[in-house]
């Protein structure tokens, strides 16, 4: 089959291919140069079409300096929601951290899909299954903060020692009150005899007044199942409320200092023989939150007893200094101190502690 083209002379052009002369219309060589680029350009809108578009990471920025990338979710109330790259889902008080390069978006090439042949590969191993745990803690508790923390030791020289402690913590703060609750269980045994068997627990409820007052009700509770005295079994539970009035001395937001009075009530109960007590003691207390550089808090709390009827005193101290080493795991040191206490069956103690916590 043959074609006739009808062209002018002047819109031909000559072209050789081998020994064989061909004579190529200049038309269709412009048409061809439109449908190379109309082809380009097709394929170029198909792989934009393709991309995926992706925020760019945001900045978390601590007040200490630390800075953690990912992606601003919401903001709830007084706290910030953040999806970072390396610790899942963060809760910060926006008190504590601010939003850096939040709203800016970027486009990503897709990923090529794999061949249809192409052997899937196994995945790995989860390894933010800590965030996860935690992620799972913060949707269940909600605005309520907490931490476990764990203590443990096995020693065995002239005898053989295990001592074994965890420990709940519970915290929300408002505008202007503060509430706070812990159970704690500490066990030790020596040569298999039980040495230490204490359940503890104490809550808080903090009310901020003007002119920097503030008021503070703080309920505890202490159950000793492993007490001697003299040799006796003396094991009681002992209850305490203590309801107080107190200024912030410095009330900054790296550093808190509060002082005050307080009035303390005391029931103790004798679970082996039988019997209660009770007592009525006033005393002084002070307390002290800092935060300092590279994530570290310290907290301090000491409570001097003094009963106006009868004379006697006695001190209770309690300092403890944590690392935060990301946003789920922190290390601890936790000194105890209790001397003669206003009930004189409570037993006297001091304590050091390393603990590692788990925070949501």
């Amino acid at each position: 089959m043959a074609a006739v083209f009808f062209v002018r002379r002047k819109n031909l052009k000559q072209c050789a291919v081998g020994r064989v002369k061909v004579r190529v219309p200049v038309v269709f060589k412009k048409l061809t140069r439109v449908a190379s680029m109309m082809l380009a350009i097709g394929v170029s809108a198909r792989a934009q079409g393709d991309a995926e578009v992706l925020p760019v990471p945001d900045v978390l920025v601590y007040r200490d300096g630390d800075r953690v990338q990912g992606r601003l979710i919401r903001r709830e109330d007084e706290f910030l929601i953040f999806k970072s790259v390396r610790f899942g889902e963060l809760r910060v008080s926006t008190a504590d951290a601010r939003i850096e390069n939040a709203g800016t978006t970027v486009v990503v090439a897709a990923t090529p899909a794999p061949a249809k042949d192409a052997v899937a590969p196994v995945p790995p191993l989860a390894s933010s299954s800590p965030d996860e745990l935690t992620n799972l803690f913060r949707n269940f508790f909600g605005p309520w903060h907490g931490r476990f923390a764990l203590s443990s030791q096995v020693i065995s020289d002239t005898s053989d020692r295990a001592d074994f402690m965890t420990e709940a913590r519970l915290k929300r703060k408002w505008t202007k009150d503060e509430v706070s609750g812990s159970i704690r269980y500490d066990y030790s045994k020596t040569n298999d005899i039980v040495t230490t068997d204490i359940i503890k627990g104490n809550g808080l409820w903090r009310r901020t007044l003007p002119k920097r007052l503030f008021t503070v009700y703080r309920p505890a509770y202490e159950w000793n199942r492993a007490y001697k005295d003299d040799g006796v079994n003396r094991d009681y539970i002992l209850l305490q409320q203590e309801v107080g009035l107190g200024v912030r001395a410095v009330d900054t937001e790296n550093w808190k200092v509060r002082v005050g009075v307080a009035e303390n009530f005391f029931d103790a109960w004798d679970t082996s023989a039988g019997g209660h007590t009770s007592a009525q003691v006033e005393s002084l207390f002070a307390e002290a939150d800092l935060k300092l550089p590279w994530r570290i808090i310290v907290t301090e709390r000491a409570v001097y007893y003094y009963a106006i009827k009868t004379g006697n005193d006695g001190f209770e101290n309690q300092f403890e200094i944590t690392k935060k080493l990301t946003d789920t795991l922190s290390l601890g040191l936790r000194h105890e101190v209790r001397y003669n206490d206003p009930d004189v069956r409570s037993q006297d103690y001091s304590l050091l502690r390393f603990l590692i916590g788990f925070d949501f």
